[in-house]
């Protein structure tokens, strides 16, 4: 199975465990950061020196649990010294291995515990946890149950489905994690967490999630980045561009795709932010007419009909037949490449889908490895979208806007999404915020949830737009002192690592907006005002 282009430099796991997706996109970045810096919190509460040696864990004795090593790192002169502890949990008699990595500091532990996500198909990875291990967090992942960052673990050799890897994927493996640190750090320290924090991006922004809908007791607070809450439909959907080209007989080059964005960047610039800066401050608010682009030139030839019916079946998202609403598409100002890669091959174009929705489709939906995309049809997606709502929003999706016991306990979550993320549309976001809204009150929402849209960031970071930066400081600072996020903030860092621009983000559904007085790169000159509000299809 083929690599697209992109995504040979994909499979590289981010501080948060998240998989970014934005990387070879050709678009200018801003001095892409991680999701979410696991700054030191300020203030109490200290944790004080382990009570147990490291060693001492290897006879930890937890239900279904094996304790695989515990071991005393020395630390360098980056790295702390830890208790380093590797476990695996399993679900009898299902055969099942959920490992757990739990990394402690030695000599300075703050007294929380700050548990990172995954990316993609991956549940997590060790390599995670130097951020938070600097930062003096105790600090656990998990793999959720398989190894590495395919799909393959979702079927037997046999070819059916194996559902219990599936949960652990979906959410038993994290809340397993949970639970198991929990316990590692009490044995360790003669005391559990004073604060426990959830922080993720994509994947790790849907388990963080899953965690307060499903276990709501497990962390005080949850950061969730560009979160895969709605994963049936948004994992199906991401196809979907594909669809149209393999239908129309019309896979449209890059540079057509290239030329298009750069037309609704200019178009759409000073929309929301009222500054020419080559990022729409409120994309929801660009509208911008495709046509107006044919007979353009492009280095790939004329920009033509055909191909502006393309774009626009991409940008309107999945519909039936019928016309009816699936689910959300490419937002203004995202960029086309990564879901709807074409290649030259023999001097022809044809599609070049994202390997997980290959993935996705073969091993979760048709069972069959060798299932040829070829041969997929708007009727045939049209199945395969309502097969996988039916089959996997109850195991996989993150979408219920009952969060009244989150709420109940005291809990706290900050969304953040980048308004040009290409791969997980940031309406699916907004769409899931306004239900919890509806259900739960909006003023009284505002009181343990929050969502902030970044302009311009692709996919937990990189694009043209400022990177956020102190996502989860400012979660801490509202779990522990009370003081909700007003805004965001972001910033423009250089080679040099210097910061050459800031900016506010603001609570959806506003938007930064530059006063007209002032640098336009210093934050201060900026003021929340209203942005556009996105139009939730009735389903």
């Amino acid at each position: 199975m083929r690599l697209p282009a992109f995504l040979r430099t994909l499979l590289t796991a981010t501080a948060a465990g998240a998989l970014l997706v934005t990387v070879a996109v050709s678009l200018p970045t801003a001095g892409a950061t991680p999701p979410s810096p696991a700054g030191p919190p300020t203030g109490p509460p200290a944790g004080g020196p382990p009570v147990a040696s490291c060693e001492s864990l290897l006879a930890l004795d937890l239900p279904d649990t094996t304790v695989d090593s515990a071991v005393e790192d020395p630390g360098d002169a980056t790295t702390p010294p830890s208790c380093r502890v590797q476990l695996t949990v399993t679900h009898p008699p299902a055969g099942d291995a959920v490992t757990v990595w739990v990394h402690l500091p030695r000599d300075s532990w703050n007294g929380r515990f700050q548990a990172m996500g995954g990316g993609g198909f991956s549940g997590g990875s060790p390599d995670s946890l130097l951020e938070p291990l600097q930062a003096g967090y105790a600090t656990a992942a998990t793999d959720a149950g398989h190894v590495g960052p395919t799909a393959d673990f979702a079927l037997d050799p046999d070819g059916t489905l194996n559902w219990q890897r599936i949960r652990d994927f979906g959410h038993v493996g994290v809340h397993d994690m949970t639970v198991t640190a929990k316990a590692v750090i009490e044995a360790y320290y003669g005391r559990g967490p004073a604060y426990s924090y959830w922080n993720g991006c994509s994947t790790g922004g849907r388990q963080g999630l899953m965690e307060a809908q499903r276990y709501p007791d497990d962390y005080d607070g949850v950061l969730a980045g560009a979160p895969v809450i709605n994963f049936p439909q948004m994992q199906t959907g991401q196809i979907w561009g594909q669809v149209v080209m393999l239908d129309r007989q019309n896979p449209v080059p890059p540079c057509k795709f290239e030329a298009a964005l750069a037309a609704v960047v200019s178009a759409c610039d000073l929309v929301g932010d009222g500054v020419a800066d080559g990022v729409i401050g409120d994309p929801l608010g660009c509208d911008f007419d495709l046509t107006t682009l044919i007979g353009q030139q492009t280095p790939c030839g004329e920009i033509t009909a055909a191909d502006v019916e393309v774009m626009q079946r991409i940008g309107e998202g999945p519909r039936t037949a019928e016309g009816e609403f699936l689910w959300y598409g490419l937002p203004p100002g995202a960029p086309f490449a990564g879901l709807n890669d074409t290649v030259e091959v023999d001097g022809r174009w044809e599609g070049s889908p994202f390997v997980f929705d290959l993935w996705w489709i073969s091993l979760f939906l048709e069972q069959d490895p060798s299932w040829d995309w070829r041969t997929l049809t708007p009727e045939a997606f049209e199945a395969y979208f309502a097969q996988a709502v039916e089959m996997y929003s109850d195991v996989l999706g993150a979408d219920d806007p009952d969060l009244s016991a989150f709420r109940d306990q005291g809990g706290k979550a900050l969304l953040w999404h980048g308004a040009a993320d290409f791969g997980v549309p940031v309406q699916g976001t907004i769409d899931y915020y306004e239900r919890v809204r509806d259900l739960m009150g909006r003023g009284q929402t505002q009181d343990f949830l929050r969502l902030f849209v970044a302009p311009g960031v692709g996919h937990c970071g990189g694009g043209a737009g400022l990177q956020p930066t102190g996502q989860f400081e400012a979660l801490v600072e509202w779990v522990e002192h009370g003081r909700a996020p007003q805004t965001l903030q972001s910033q423009r860092v250089d080679d040099a690592g210097t910061v050459t621009a800031t900016r506010p983000i603001c609570q959806y559904p506003e938007v930064a907006r530059w006063t007209g007085r002032g640098d336009p790169d210093d934050g201060s000159t900026y003021r929340c005002r209203k942005g556009t509000r996105l139009e939730v299809p009735a389903r």
